[in-house]
């Protein structure tokens, strides 16, 4: 019965928190099959299992983190109808050893286990090869349960918790299947256990939200940016009426598309700002791998787009989609969000005019563009009403000075005003 581990999920990766199991205890998989949503620092990624066969033991609960290499579930051969063999698992024989390794149980004594083992939950009785037992809780009664049997908790966080907060698991009634205690009965019970004599209860906490998996790896990297780059922002209100024309003419062209084309461009002119402070030293790099905000139900990600300076505005605008979509549903892999060389944002979505963003450590810069409202502007010495947006640079004072950086938004804004230029390669 071979065990699946939870694999090397790439960039340095070295745990997963598990978000959703896709099978259960029994359910036959195939080949490839995803198995389980595990959530790294990076994304949420679905884990397809390289066996087939019938599940036979789960390895961790939802919220439990896995390190890289821990064993995620135990696959073994479908129970054969009758009396013949044939292969049950691919690459691992036919029927034949496990039926004579249940004969040679029956002839010991030893019984067989009538159902599979739970994960991490090894009976006194068991002789099956499995992870090594939890040390059981003090043995008391457990409600609704035999006395003297210590109950049953799959996953570590759960009995960890119980003991910090010096909760007894046997006094715990478990709302799993078969009695198993979870986190939440754990938190029913602290928030029921009576205050010490003299002691008033503290009032009951606001919502808690955990700085963990990708909103830890988002804090992690704002503190940083804002700890160690310092940062200068210049802005500029632009006449977007012909951005929106071109964007109505390329209706698979969004206007963040049209925007990252644009940026493209002004990197190949201020190449200083496509760069990366590396101790005492700037270094100003080749390749342009383009970066672009994306709200998600999980929060702010951004995927990047690598060698965006190879690419025509069709090319871009495709992958700049793709990407978006792939993020959205949870299913961008972690290689995708990593790697950038500049960002650009659109926090007009929001229907807000401006912002000071703050940069994507260890980029240099990153751009934004407002929302697009009619205003008056003044055209060929005219009073006009027209599409306006506000474009915003912040970068990093030690790489470039405001020339550049003045510069850099000036060339964006030009062809923001007039894109038909930018527009050349479709």
């Amino acid at each position: 019965m071979p065990d699946f581990r939870l694999p090397d999920l790439g960039e340095g990766l070295t745990e997963g928190e598990i978000v959703t199991w896709l099978v259960a205890v029994g359910d036959h998989v195939s080949i490839d099959q995803p198995v389980v949503e595990v959530e790294t620092a990076k994304a949420v990624v679905e884990v397809p299992c390289p066996y087939e066969g019938v599940v036979r033991a789960r390895f961790g609960e939802a919220g439990e983190k896995l390190a890289v290499g821990s064993v995620l579930l135990s696959v073994g051969a479908e129970e054969p109808a009758g009396t013949g063999s044939g292969n049950v698992l691919i690459g691992y024989g036919t029927s034949d050893p496990p039926r004579r390794r249940r004969a040679d149980r029956r002839r010991s004594g030893r019984a067989a286990p009538a159902e599979p083992v739970p994960a991490r939950l090894v009976p006194a009785q068991s002789t099956s090869a499995q992870p090594a037992p939890v040390e059981p809780a003090p043995a008391e009664p457990a409600r609704g349960g035999p006395v003297g049997l210590a109950p049953a908790v799959i996953s570590p966080l759960v009995r960890r918790m119980a003991r910090e907060n010096g909760l007894a698991l046997a006094g715990i009634a478990g709302s799993g299947p078969g009695g198993v205690i979870r986190r939440v009965d754990v938190e029913r019970a602290l928030s029921t256990r009576p205050a010490a004599p003299g002691v008033e209860r503290p009032a009951a906490p606001g919502r808690r939200i955990p700085l963990t998996g990708l909103r830890g790896l988002v804090a992690e990297k704002l503190a940083t940016s804002r700890r160690e780059i310092p940062e200068a922002t210049v802005w500029v209100d632009v006449d977007a009426t012909d951005f929106l024309a071109a964007r109505a003419a390329l209706p698979s062209v969004s206007l963040l598309s049209l925007l990252a084309r644009f940026t493209v461009l002004g990197l190949k002119k201020f190449p200083e700002l496509n760069s990366r402070v590396e101790g005492d030293e700037v270094v100003v790099l080749d390749e342009v791998h383009l970066g672009f905000a994306a709200q998600t139900d999980r929060g702010l990600v951004v995927p990047v787009v690598r060698d965006a300076h190879t690419r025509t505005t069709a090319d871009l605008a495709a992958a700049i989609t793709d990407l978006a979509t792939s993020a959205r549903e949870g299913k961008i892999a972690p290689a995708s969000l990593t790697g950038g060389t500049f960002t650009v944002n659109n926090y007009g979505v929001f229907g807000v005019d401006g912002s000071a963003a703050i940069i994507n450590y260890p980029e240099a810069a990153i751009l934004g563009i407002g929302r697009i409202v009619d205003r008056p502007w003044v055209v060929d010495g005219r009073l006009a009403v027209r599409k306006v947006t506000q474009l915003t640079l912040a970068f990093d004072h030690r790489v470039c000075d405001g020339g550049t950086a003045g510069g850099f938004l000036r060339f964006v804004a030009d062809c923001v005003e007039s894109p038909i230029t930018a527009l050349a390669d479709l």
